[in-house]
């Protein structure tokens, strides 16, 4: 156990992407290039902005080609594309995104339910795209969803997320995400499935993804910190959630992680308060409250 905690944390904010592909009434363009160079402003350093699938699977992101090539891009900032196959790496290449994103899932149910194979079928898959991210000098992410439980098959062995974190290095993966799609973790399960992770791979190189259905989130992300991960997802205003997981709502709320790592003296180079505003312009598109309760806090503060 780590008796200091990191003294930087990289977030990664897939709001654009992992939170809007959900969305319900189609969001335009414009706004998603208003929310992206918000974002930028605000500081990250890595934003997930587009997804190159087929926009008959997810209508939302038939967008993102028109999105990438409208963002102001700001130097030192990737911004990073999801591509499921060969035809979502050429798009995503040509809309000249600086990281490719592949995913797997730990969970052999998920995998069946989801794509109708295995898990290990499904990463073989991802070969052709990781070549050609590295041929062409692109940053290649791999994503594994369900490291922490599964909607079909319950728990998820820990051999099972260090396996799929394995096979994904031997990808070339530049950097993995292990995520908790339908937030069912607790801090103690947190700890025993990074560390599985970590036994494959770089420990400084792997992601902590949480969703916050049970309100877990943070404790998870505390706990993660704890044993050393310095990356970290979130959305902003919380949006989206997983579409195939049933019930399963809520990525953590960057606002809320910003807070948090603000307080413990974490430095992320991240302005709260255009995050804040940020998360503000999205909820008021979207004609909803925000479900960050830190940006929602620091709002009503505001407007006393």
């Amino acid at each position: 156990m780590h008796n200091s905690l990191p003294k930087h944390v990289r977030i990664v904010e897939v709001g654009p992407r992992d939170g809007l592909q959900n969305e319900k009434e189609a969001v335009s363009a414009a706004v998603k290039i208003e929310l992206v160079d918000r974002l930028s402003r605000a500081g990250f350093r890595n934003i997930e902005a587009a997804s190159f699938v087929s926009p008959k699977w997810v209508p939302q992101m038939a967008t993102s080609t028109e999105v990438m090539a409208g963002i102001a891009r700001r130097p030192g900032t990737l911004y990073s594309a999801l591509t499921p196959n060969m035809q979502g790496f050429e798009a995503a290449l040509a809309a000249k995104a600086d990281e490719v994103v592949i995913f797997g899932s730990a969970s052999e149910a998920f995998s069946q339910r989801n794509i109708n194979c295995s898990i290990a079928e499904s990463i073989a898959r991802f070969e052709p795209v990781a070549k050609a991210a590295k041929d062409n000098g692109l940053r290649l992410r791999g994503s594994i969803s369900c490291a922490f439980g599964c909607p079909y098959q319950g728990d998820v062995p820990l051999d099972a997320v260090a396996d799929v974190v394995g096979r994904m290095r031997d990808l070339g993966c530049d950097e993995i995400d292990i995520a908790d799609t339908i937030g069912v973790s607790t801090p103690r399960k947190t700890q025993a499935v990074m560390e599985a992770a970590a036994r494959a791979f770089a420990l400084d190189r792997i992601s902590g993804h949480f969703h916050d259905t049970y309100g877990q989130a943070l404790a998870n992300i505390y706990a993660s910190l704890e044993l050393g991960v310095t990356i970290f997802h979130s959305s902003v205003s919380g949006l989206g959630g997983c579409p195939y997981a049933k019930g399963a709502t809520g990525n953590v709320a960057t606002e809320d992680v910003v807070y948090m790592l603000n307080g413990l003296g974490i430095e992320t180079g991240i302005d709260l308060d255009l995050v804040v505003e940020a998360g503000a312009f999205i909820s008021q598109h979207l004609g909803r409250k925000g479900a960050s309760r830190a940006g929602n806090a620091l709002l009503a503060k505001k407007s006393l």
